[in-house]
């Protein structure tokens, strides 16, 4: 594949990503994977220092691309349950891997951040 091809196929591929690889979104939809269905609030328990506002702005991108589906029961209060779509239960094999590779590699990798570090300090 010569550059320019490159390039043209990377570009959108990287659009995508960004929708669902930002901080919030990658811990929401391994938590999906991991637990199936849950509420707002199972959500917002699960997630570490996350605010009830980029929680549900995360949740509405997600949805938006049909990754997460959002149930609403009419119910009193309203109850709402979110769960991986089919094109998210897809995605998860691939962030399966990258999630296996960056455990095999943190070490490696945070000895270099350490280095790194050092380095700018002196």
């Amino acid at each position: 594949m010569d550059d320019t091809h490159y390039r043209e196929a990377i570009c959108p591929a990287c659009g995508i990503i960004d929708r669902f690889g930002d901080k919030w979104s990658l811990r929401i939809l391994f938590l999906l994977h991991q637990k199936g269905t849950l509420r707002f609030n199972e959500l917002l328990r699960n997630t570490p220092n996350v605010s009830q506002k980029m929680l549900a702005t995360a949740l509405k991108k997600l949805e938006a691309d049909k990754l997460v589906n959002r149930k609403l029961y009419p119910e009193i209060p309203p109850k709402v349950e979110y769960s991986l779509t089919t094109l998210g239960k897809s995605l998860m094999s691939p962030l399966d891997g990258i999630i296996q590779w960056a455990l095999e590699h943190s070490d490696e990798i945070l000895e270099h951040r350490q280095k790194t570090e050092k380095q700018k300090k002196v």
